[in-house]
């Protein structure tokens, strides 16, 4: 076949598969202002895409197998052509809550509506196109295209965050992207033509072309099995140890970028060819990183120190990928039994992701599922490698040791910590630090590896604020900056609870908390909450949301605390979302912000925000030399210039360190690439 005509193919498989990644982002941040709970949001969004993947991926084994060329062209361009009505995919506000409805089902019927057959077409060209190939292009090695589909991925993934987001606002990319679609929509119609040209060459059923590199064999239903098990296995470590790298690990920005990218890349390399992936080169050190990886979820090994747990963990991830997905590669077979093949490796990849996204933290107490994803591992290899006797024992003896492994991890949880709890927001444990100085003893509550907040254990001494909130800190100056008398105080985001210690006898602190176990602990665990002197009003949701419908609250002070580890909420920390906090203020009130994060420096955002809107700001770092507290960085914004000249404010206001070319972040245009320190 001509070049022209490879690259049409090549051309048009990219195009789809870019656009396919490339629409997730933008989509979902599209709607995250309105539904708030950016954890929530994005699962969400993710089971919509993992399913209609899969449906694409059936779509195109049915249509290829079932319909002769002809009618597969028609039946497909005739929904590519009735798939334009979607453009351009902004979400219309008719899809915006009114706080009555159920979140989920509001954000799948959403984008059903508004990606959801661009969306589907996208996912069917990879396996469709190949197929074409495959029975248009003799001698051609089309398991290429698939490698080309997952870099062009890759690409998407990687351009994303770091080209598309800091140069455009989300309008502008949805406008981008409907254009990109009309032009892939154009190329994937050529595709279908030139296909109907050349279908005509051939060979008879069942004859495998001269130069195949892959057999041409019937699939039994063992085979369907042994192509799923992989694929579910490299989906289910790579939401795990993306889950256990940025919770556990460290809470920093874009780290689950690294993950998805050695995921995509294997599958890059174990697919362009078979010079990649060699088992005999593959499965030691294979082995040996996933004995490492398991040792290292015990506490106190050297899974805890950053610099060693990740690169660990993502060459860990790489070389277990690479054993997947290269027994995959060895396993595909001849093309007319391609798009089945793909059909099993999406369905895989769909369970692996459901068993650890929605199962696990249903079912599971803690971040378990990645030794369990060792062990079953291991267990695979028993039969991958079920040729070799001497490989099958190696492989038992692994799953032995990481079923060791995940035992001693579940039982240093269990026996170090006073409780611990998991929903869908992820995992909170309390445990007791014991110091040399028995009356600096501390409770401490930590959302994976980022602490929540704590209590001196000392009778005497439990009502002092600890961590983040002393007394010198930006929050400390607010609450003794306003009203002496019947206060009111608003808390975006509950952790232990320590504001409550400030509250005197007629005042009141409205507490808005998404995550009901974190209502439950602070209860539980701590006693700031009984032993304050306010009223104590609770809110459970979104606070954004919640404030939203709420009646103006007059609070002297509204302290923003929800911005310390990796998945900072972008909607609470927004122009619009500034102007929802106003509405809640005294003339006189402080909007606080906890800004303190080792990884972002959010100051000059807010500062960008404050003068968009005509308030002051000030910046409050305050370093303490006592135990019980730590550094932090607070943001005090008013509409009043005198509230924050007050001499206590004052005295501590720090100069902001700019950042050259910051824009006001927006619902419509923010990225925290650009606040990175």
């Amino acid at each position: 076949m001509p070049a022209l005509s490879t690259l049409l193919f090549a051309g048009t498989i990219f195009a789809s598969a870019f656009s396919l990644f490339l629409v997730q982002p933008l989509i979902a941040k599209q709607i995250l202002p309105w539904f708030g709970g950016s954890a929530a949001v994005w699962a969400i969004c993710m089971v919509f895409f993992q399913v209609v993947l899969l449906a694409g991926y059936a779509y195109s084994d049915w249509i290829s197998r079932r319909l002769v060329a002809r009618r597969q062209v028609v039946v497909h361009v005739t929904l590519l052509a009735a798939s334009l009505a979607f453009l351009p995919i902004v979400a219309e506000a008719r899809w915006k809550p009114v706080g009555s409805e159920d979140p989920t089902l509001l954000i799948l019927g959403l984008l059903l509506a508004t990606i959801g057959l661009p969306y589907f077409l996208l996912s069917t060209t990879g396996p469709l196109i190949q197929s074409w190939v495959a029975r248009a292009e003799l001698g051609a090695h089309v398991y290429r295209y698939f490698s080309l589909s997952n870099l062009a991925s890759l690409v998407a993934l990687v351009s994303y965050p770091f080209l598309i987001e800091p140069q455009a606002a989300l309008v502008g990319q949805a406008h981008a992207w409907s254009l990109g679609y009309g032009v892939f929509v154009v190329l994937c119609a050529v595709a279908g033509l030139f296909f109907l040209r050349h279908v005509h060459a051939l060979p008879p059923e069942g004859h495998s072309p001269r130069h195949e590199p892959e057999g041409d064999w019937d699939p039994a239903a063992r085979d369907y099995l042994l192509w799923l098990a992989p694929a579910a296995m490299g989906s289910w470590l790579l939401l795990a140890i993306t889950n256990h790298i940025t919770q556990n690990i460290a809470a920093i920005p874009f780290l689950w970028l690294l993950p998805l990218t050695i995921y995509l890349f294997t599958f890059v390399l174990c697919f362009e060819s078979d010079r990649w992936y060699r088992r005999s080169v593959f499965l030691l050190p294979t082995a040996a990183l996933l004995a490492l990886c398991a040792w290292g979820l015990q506490d106190g090994s050297i899974g805890g120190d950053i610099k060693v747990a990740i690169p660990l963990y993502a060459a860990g991830l790489f070389f277990s990928c690479m054993f997947f997905h290269g027994e995959l590669a060895r396993m595909r077979p001849g093309p007319r039994h391609l798009t089945r093949f793909y059909l099993m490796v999406s369905l895989g990849g769909a369970l692996g992701g459901v068993a650890v996204g929605l199962v696990a933290p249903r079912v599971l107490p803690a971040y378990y599922e990645l030794g369990i994803g060792f062990v079953v591992t291991a267990l695979l290899a028993t039969v991958l490698l079920r040729e070799r006797r001497t490989l099958v024992m190696a492989a038992a003896a692994l799953a032995a040791l990481c079923g060791w492994t995940l035992y001693a991890q579940v039982t240093d949880d269990f026996e170090g910590s006073r409780r611990i709890a998991r929903n869908f927001y992820g995992t909170l444990l309390s445990l007791d630090s014991h110091r040399d100085n028995p009356g600096e003893d501390v409770r401490q509550l930590y959302h994976g590896s980022v602490k929540h907040g704590e209590q001196l254990l000392a009778p005497e001494r439990r009502r002092e604020p600890t961590a983040y909130y002393g007394r010198t800190a930006g929050i400390g100056l607010a609450i003794a900056a306003t009203e002496p008398r019947n206060k009111k105080v608003g808390l975006i985001g509950l952790g232990a609870g320590t504001l409550a210690v400030y509250g005197q006898p007629g005042d009141t602190y409205r507490i808005y908390e998404i995550n009901p176990q974190v209502f439950e602990l602070a209860e539980s665990e701590f006693s700031f909450m009984r032993d304050s002197a306010a009223r104590i009003e609770k809110v459970l949701g979104d606070a954004r949301l919640s404030l939203e419908r709420e009646a103006p609250q007059d609070f002297d002070v509204l302290a923003v605390d929800a911005f310390s580890g990796d998945s900072v909420p972008v909607h609470l920390i927004t122009a619009e979302a500034m102007d929802v906090y106003l509405r809640h203020m005294k003339p006189g009130g402080i909007v606080a912000f906890h800004l303190t994060n080792r990884f972002l420096w959010l100051p000059p955002v807010v500062e960008k925000i404050a003068a968009a809107r005509g308030l002051h700001a000030v910046l409050i770092h305050d370093q303490t030399d006592n135990p019980a507290l730590r550094d932090t960085d607070w943001m005090l914004v008013a509409s009043r210039r005198e509230v924050l000249e007050q001499e206590s404010i004052r005295r501590r206001t720090t100069p902001i360190r700019p950042i050259p070319g910051l824009g006001t972040w927006t619902d419509d245009f923010n990225n925290l690439f650009q606040v990175l320190k």
